[in-house]
């Protein structure tokens, strides 16, 4: 059974936990697309089953970029609806296998989500009015408000694109970048948005680059009682590549399972970097072996069987 099918639809508690209707806390633990537009091909019910069965993954984020190439907010239309029919598939084989799925805005390039703000209103009215009865469906409204963007933009993006989720979904958890690549979770605490009690906030870190002071932000956050849920990490340099840290990334672990914290791995794709699932000559959509992955995909099947 899985994580799903055991506890159904989730909400943020008044202690900043992720839990259940009788209020069990739920842990989740999963893996990161890379952008939809360019590895489609890992949108497949067979893979998703494969991932849930066999590496015990309870939740899968589909990440649509809005600003790089073929992004939803500067592709034509037709780009537009093969990412929606993307989301639409991803969302329907994670239901269909028992998984929670994050629907994921992926802010990058276009730095402030209010460069973008009229298109994601449309974006997550469209899928909230789509998914609303789903029960297993989290909205990621921003992925990773950076340069020239402050914790206020965020914000007043926040107050806006939330309502127009809420018109539709009133129970779905909204989960919510923070400044700095999402790693100012301390700027949230400070200031959290009030309009909604089923907001959680998104840190993302990345081992070999982030390690205690980052840590130490988190550990203030949690300790305020601010909702965090690690939306993205990887146990590389924060551009993706380079060496690998596992004993960095061990104790991220540690840290986050001690605040009953999930955290998702970025990324599902056989692109060539350190942060990618599978060896590039692995052309499998599915059924993989151990050779076919790289080293932080072992160390991270470890980590989730660990906690089976």
């Amino acid at each position: 059974m899985t994580k799903y099918e055991k506890h159904g639809a989730l909400h943020v508690n008044s202690k900043g936990k992720l839990v259940d209707h009788n209020n069990e806390t739920v842990v989740l633990r999963g893996l990161s697309t890379h952008g939809l537009a360019w590895y489609p091909q890992y949108i497949n019910r067979d893979f998703f089953e494969f991932m849930s069965e066999k590496w015990d993954i309870d939740i899968i984020r589909l990440a649509m970029y809005t600003a790089e190439e073929n992004g939803y907010c500067v592709g034509d239309d037709a780009n537009r609806e093969k990412l929606i029919d993307l989301i639409d598939k991803g969302v329907r084989y994670a239901t269909e296998v028992g998984l929670y799925v994050i629907i994921d805005w992926h802010i990058l390039s276009d730095s402030n989500p209010l460069i973008h703000k009229e298109d994601a209103k449309k974006f997550f009215e469209l899928v909230a009015s789509k998914y609303h009865a789903y029960g297993n469906v989290f909205y990621e409204i921003c992925n990773e408000p950076n340069v020239d963007c402050t914790w206020s933009d965020i914000k007043k993006y926040a107050e806006e694109v939330i309502p127009v989720i809420r018109k539709y979904d009133e129970y779905a958890p909204v989960i919510c970048g923070t400044p700095r690549w999402s790693q100012d979770v301390d700027e949230a605490a400070s200031d959290p948005v009030t309009i909604d009690k089923n907001v959680i906030y998104a840190l993302h870190f990345y081992a070999d680059t982030h390690r205690d002071e980052l840590r130490n932000k988190f550990t203030e956050a949690l300790n305020k009682g601010l909702p965090i849920f690690i939306s993205e990490f990887g146990c590389c340099n924060a551009n993706g590549n380079l060496s690998n840290n596992f004993e960095e990334a061990d104790k991220w672990i540690a840290l986050a399972d001690s605040f009953d914290v999930g955290y998702i791995m970025w990324n599902i794709s056989n692109r060539d970097e350190t942060s990618a699932t599978f060896i590039p000559t692995c052309e499998k959509t599915t059924g993989f072996e151990e050779d076919d992955l790289r080293e932080a995909c072992r160390w991270y099947l470890k980590v989730l069987s660990d906690h089976k």
